[in-house]
């Protein structure tokens, strides 16, 4: 039966580059490896001819042999070169790299000795104050804890866990495939190289059970949404003897009614009424330490900035506080009963044909004009 070009075999196209052979031989080992595909034999013959794909491709003379002459320049039964297995690719590398995914390790060493626990993420909300002004928290976290009936190591007391006789104590196993052999982690033992006869009851011998710790979480003043907080050997308890991992605390900070937070300023927003904006008046105005007092010159207009100094937040890494930052908003009157209707129709009849009480609309105006008159 004619050999399929090898190129299409890998799915790319003839000037691809060394890391894109890499990346579809992988996808296509991943797809059909026998261990994936137990008892199939279409998917058996896919993955070695993957195999004998990549390893005349990756390799750059017997890759120009073949694309001068094709299969003829690699067959070493019509005079082509060396064959399969007699250098080129490191297919001990590549496969290391392809199936540590579910190997177990890949080209890693055994893993029978201690193993450190997972760490964990915890994610902790605030209110703005507390973000601000730092607090203490208590906190209920579910983990794996070291079993305390077998301490840890998964064996009924009195019994002790034995030598692997899958793996004999190396917790790996060699598998031959083809023309190429390969270590992956011991399916009996997990690459402890230990077995365990008479399992603890409490742990069904897997040397930790889940538990819910509490804790209490120090935050310091200043945080913000994202800062993290690591609370060291709180995560995952380790295995045979390892160390536990750590727990970080993720800080979120809730939307605020009144403030908005960037960095160390805050901002809000101000409603003054018409008449205050007009004649100017004195407000009180919220910060966090209190309320205080915010003068208002006449004539000022919506979106006006007031920065009350030394009124935000002080960061939690360091540096001076931020400010606080008002912005004041014009509010419209509503629900004008007839007198007040009367005095703003008097009022409004004060101002027609005198643009210098409205300089922006006046200039607005202006421009319009302009524009019309351009077209």
């Amino acid at each position: 039966m004619a050999k399929r070009d090898y190129y299409e075999v890998l799915g790319v196209e003839r000037g691809a580059s060394e890391a894109e052979l890499k990346k579809a031989y992988r996808r296509l080992a991943m797809k059909y490896h026998p261990d994936r595909n137990p008892d199939d034999k279409a998917a058996e013959e896919k993955f070695k001819e993957a195999n004998e794909a990549y390893e005349v491709l990756s390799d750059a003379s017997k890759r120009s042999a073949y694309d001068q002459y094709g299969h003829a320049g690699v067959d070493p039964s019509m005079g082509g070169g060396a064959g399969f297995g007699a250098g080129g690719a490191n297919f001990s590398d590549i496969f290391g790299d392809v199936f540590s995914d579910f190997f177990g390790g890949g080209r890693g060493g055994a893993r029978g000795g201690p193993q450190r626990g997972a760490d964990l993420r915890y994610t902790l909300e605030l209110d703005l104050e507390e973000a601000v002004r730092g607090t203490t928290v208590t906190i209920r976290v579910p983990t794996l804890v070291a079993c305390k009936t077998c301490d840890g190591s998964g064996a009924k007391k009195g019994s002790a866990p034995v030598t692997c006789t899958t793996c004999g104590g190396i917790g790996q196993v060699r598998m031959q495939q083809g023309f190429f052999s390969v270590q992956q982690t011991c399916p009996r033992c997990h690459g402890s190289g230990k077995m365990i006869s008479d399992p603890c009851g409490s742990c069904h011998g897997q040397g930790r059970v889940e538990e819910h710790k509490t804790l209490s979480v120090k935050v310091p003043a200043g945080v913000d949404t994202g800062d993290r907080i690591r609370l060291a050997g709180e995560g995952e308890a380790g295995t045979l003897g390892g160390p536990a991992g750590d727990l970080y605390v993720v800080v979120n900070v809730r939307e605020h009614a009144i403030f908005q937070r960037d960095g160390k300023h805050l901002y809000c927003e101000v409603p003054i009424s018409f008449a205050d904006a007009a004649l100017g008046g004195e407000l009180e105005v919220p910060t966090l330490d209190g309320r205080v007092k915010l003068k208002i010159p006449e004539a000022t207009q919506t979106g006006k900035l007031f920065r009350l100094r030394g009124k935000g937040v002080t960061p939690v890494r360091g540096g001076g506080a931020g400010d606080l930052m008002c912005r004041v908003v014009v509010e419209t009157p509503v629900n004008l009963d007839k007198r007040q209707r009367e005095l703003l129709e008097e009022f409004r009849g004060t101002l027609q044909g005198d643009s210098s009480h409205s300089p922006r609309a006046s200039g607005w105006f202006e421009g319009v004009k302009r524009f019309f008159d351009d077209l």
